[in-house]
């Protein structure tokens, strides 16, 4: 595999949402992880290994006054863009693209996934879309659980559930990896219900998105139940260090 060269590289780090299923009166992004924000944590997952990446943050408006005042008050003066997140996710990353020129790679990340794999992290980056066909590629991972799927009668209302064969679903994760040119072009776009995320929006386009292995360490903290894991997660981590 070819470097990568940050420079060449837009990576927007969603952080737009206010976290309701957490609970508690700070948004999620914000929360700390041994003294340091969740946010802050996946900025340096870019930071530390991409030194020179352009890193573009969507925020609520009401917390761009904290964030600024954070980064003046831990002495954080790199370089990034801080773009006011929208009504949706989709809405939030078209509103980061008009900082990202065609012609390059993007990626888009949740905030709230510091613990990507760092091999993980680079084949995604690395990703050949000329070779493969493809104008993106995202991770992601099998089902391990039985799975079962809500049935409703011909009223609409909910009768049951029923079994379906796990083998035939796959749970998506992020950083989601895009030909810059392709996805500005798709996020032109109408907004439509059915835009989960990056990769939706551009096969709504009729173009190609490639899958990679994801990571059962790339995790989402959602919930207060996922904070505790993360936190296992450190554990673990500084024992490796």
């Amino acid at each position: 595999m070819a470097a990568v060269d940050p420079s060449k590289v837009y990576v927007i780090i969603t952080a737009g949402g206010v976290g309701r299923r957490m609970g508690g009166k700070t948004a999620k992004q914000f929360l700390e992880l041994d003294g340091e924000p969740v946010l802050l944590r996946t900025i340096n997952l870019f930071r530390d290994n991409y030194p020179g990446i352009n890193i573009i943050i969507t925020i609520p408006q009401e917390y761009k006054d904290y964030w600024r005042e954070y980064c003046f008050s831990h002495n954080l003066w790199f370089r990034h863009v801080l773009v006011s997140g929208g009504i949706t996710r989709f809405h939030s990353v078209r509103n980061a693209l008009e900082y990202v020129p065609d012609g390059a790679i993007v990626a888009v990340h949740d905030g709230v996934r510091p613990f990507v794999p760092l091999e993980m992290l680079d084949a995604l980056l690395k990703y050949d879309f000329v070779k493969e066909g493809a104008a993106g590629v995202i991770p992601v991972m099998p089902s391990i659980e039985s799975m079962r799927i809500r049935t409703y009668g011909d009223d609409g209302l909910p009768t049951g559930s029923r079994t379906v064969n796990r083998d035939d679903y796959m749970f998506v994760q992020t950083p989601q990896v895009f030909d810059s040119t392709i996805l500005r072009e798709c996020y032109k776009k109408p907004y439509s219900p059915s835009f989960t995320d990056d990769a939706s929006v551009v096969e709504s386009c009729g173009h190609k998105v490639a899958t990679a292995d994801g990571s059962r360490f790339n995790i989402k903290l959602t919930t207060p139940e996922d904070l505790i894991m993360a936190k296992i997660f450190l554990t673990i981590l500084g024992k490796e260090d």
